[in-house]
């Protein structure tokens, strides 16, 4: 009897009516994340209900719907409304659109699609901004209300606080997701679900929910009415990126971060110019390995569950150019945004009637963000001098024309990461990156050249002024973008270089290895994730114990969310 008293007690623990509610119920302090030990006894729990229901599609898909729900409350808890909201509408009006056959109509219906969506996303994340701006621009005194706990309190009688607004976690990925769905539907690229259970679990399936890649309906949905398919070499594949991204996000990102790179940019004044530059380098690293990080997990649960997720990420720091990153870097959201929006605005071809409105609303933006009237009157002089310059000058003309939708694509990927100068000045840098190196390659002597000296130079100079511009997307406001910029240009501490690289040297000496990693040869990548796939289950077995233990010593006390739940 006594060999049943472990299993007993546990029983009683799980059952006893408080440590269940914390299992059931939403914890803001104790989000579901895979980086939790509860998320994976979460999933072993899936993976057992799942081994009985994955032969039949349609079971499979509700079981898979329902489980994704779960996970997105106990992410984020009431908001979870926000995500059947606007499943409920896309859903609807996606099949409007396929069955009218008026174009009007059809426009009308897809447009309303895009404003619904557009506007409940903007409510979320730009209540603050606009209401700042309003109050310093008319010197008023008005309170941002948050309308949607106060109906939740009215319906359920519960007391969410009323006077702050919080992001759903998530919101931006699905958010897109959905508009892509009633946009193709539209185009007559795919014709809608067959029932509201396939779409709803398109729209929430878990792996890749609260932080992408963000996946287009005609790569998803067609895998929702196949059988489900998983090989040795895929359970290999997905264990493989499982391992990969656990030790990407918390042996490498999380590491760095908590040991060197957020003590710099709590005080940058407190390092050398020398520490606010590493850390520069190492938050690019940092980031990566975070939100690839989080991928490669998705990637691997997803293929484990049947399912082929996109991939996101293709060693952006091995880009000789800022064209050839965006093209590596987060490339759902990359290939979203010139399918659902540059293309659409005209492309590299011409400006449009769309690319002069989506420049006004910008341009509105950016004045609000300034809560200053005469940002407008140079607005407006800057406005008039290029259109001066471009009748006037045919040249001027063509290239603003060819350019312009590029640079309004870039500075609104960077408002879609938030609404804060920073974000519009790391979005419009990137964008003015992409337009001189157009000009560039045009007359650079060194475009022809591939050998290594000369891949390493363009890889060195791409890395760092994509470093360069994350000073503002990682600096809490613009004025610690310009304390880290002055300590670098003015207390760099070329004295104490010896003593901070061996204060520091497990820190730097993880961050190169991490650097050196993702700049290996691709070949020898796919070598050693093959290596893997084909060995035996113990070695299968020793590989992920080893894993679970070198995560252990590596973990800090706190554990990190990812970066881009907040967006």
């Amino acid at each position: 009897m006594n060999n049943f008293n472990p299993i007993i007690e546990w029983l009683q623990w799980f059952l006893s009516f408080e440590n269940l509610k914390s299992i059931l119920l939403y914890n803001e302090n104790q989000p579901l994340i895979f980086t939790q030990l509860f998320f994976w006894g979460f999933f072993t729990i899936v993976l057992a209900i799942y081994s009985i229901v994955y032969k039949k599609n349609t079971l499979r898909n509700l079981f898979l719907l329902l489980v994704s729900l779960f996970f997105y409350y106990k992410t984020s808890g009431l908001f979870i409304t926000t995500l059947l909201f606007s499943t409920i509408i896309d859903y609807n009006i996606g099949k409007k659109v396929h069955r009218t056959t008026n174009e009007l109509t059809r426009k009308l219906l897809v447009g309303s699609s895009i404003f619904i969506n557009l506007f409940v996303l903007c409510y979320f994340k730009y209540a603050y901004f606009f209401t700042d701006s309003y109050n310093s621009i008319f010197n008023s005194n008005i309170h941002v209300f948050n309308h949607f706990a106060h109906f939740v309190n009215t319906i359920s009688g519960t007391h969410f606080t009323v006077d702050k607004i919080l992001l759903p976690v998530g919101i931006s990925f699905y958010t897109f997701q959905t508009i892509s769905y009633t946009v193709d539907i539209y185009r007559k690229q795919i014709t809608p679900v067959k029932n509201f259970v396939d779409f709803s679990f398109y729209v929430s399936f878990f792996p890749q929910l609260v932080a992408g890649p963000i996946v287009r309906a005609s790569e998803f949905i067609p895998q929702i009415y196949q059988p489900y398919r998983l090989t040795q070499h895929q359970f290999g594949l997905a264990l493989f990126w499982i391992i990969n991204g656990l030790i990407k996000k918390i042996v490498i990102g999380d590491y760095i971060a908590v040991n060197f790179i957020d003590r710099i940019f709590q005080n940058p004044t407190m390092y050398t110019g020398f520490e606010n530059l590493l850390a520069l380098y190492g938050y690019s690293l940092q980031v990566y390995a975070d939100f690839s990080g989080y991928t490669d997990i998705a990637i691997g649960i997803a293929l484990l569950l049947g399912f082929t997720l996109p991939m996101n990420f293709n060693s952006p720091y091995k880009a000789k150019n800022v064209g050839e990153f965006w093209k590596r870097w987060h490339m759902s959201l990359s290939t979203w945004l010139r399918d659902y929006l540059y293309i659409p605005l005209g492309g590299n071809r011409v400006g449009s009637w769309g690319t002069w409105i989506t420049g006004l609303i910008i341009l509105t933006v950016l004045i609000l963000l300034s809560g200053k009237m005469f940002v407008l009157y140079v607005a407006l002089w800057i406005v008039l001098l290029l259109v001066f310059l471009s009748i006037w000058i045919k040249s001027f003309r063509n290239w603003l024309t060819t350019n312009i939708n590029l640079l309004i694509t870039m500075l609104l990927g960077g408002l879609w990461h938030g609404a804060s100068w920073n974000f519009v000045i790391w979005g419009g840098l990137n964008g003015l990156g992409l337009m001189i190196y157009k000009l560039w390659k045009k007359i650079s002597p060194y475009e022809k050249y591939n050998n290594l000296l000369a891949t390493g130079f363009k890889v060195f100079i791409t890395l760092t002024f994509i470093t360069f511009t994350r000073i503002w997307f990682r600096a809490a406001d613009f004025e610690s973008t310009k304390l880290i910029l002055n300590q670098i240009y003015s207390n760099f501490g070329f004295e104490l270089i010896g003593n901070i690289l061996s204060s520091y040297k497990l820190v730097f000496s993880i961050t190169l290895l991490g650097f050196i990693i993702h700049w290996l040869p691709e070949k020898t990548k796919i070598w050693y994730r093959e290596k893997f796939i084909e060995s035996p289950a113990y070695a299968k077995v020793l590989i992920s114990v080893a894993t679970v233990i070198l995560i252990y010593q590596a973990m800090s006390s706190e554990l990190q969310a990812f970066i881009y739940f907040q967006f």
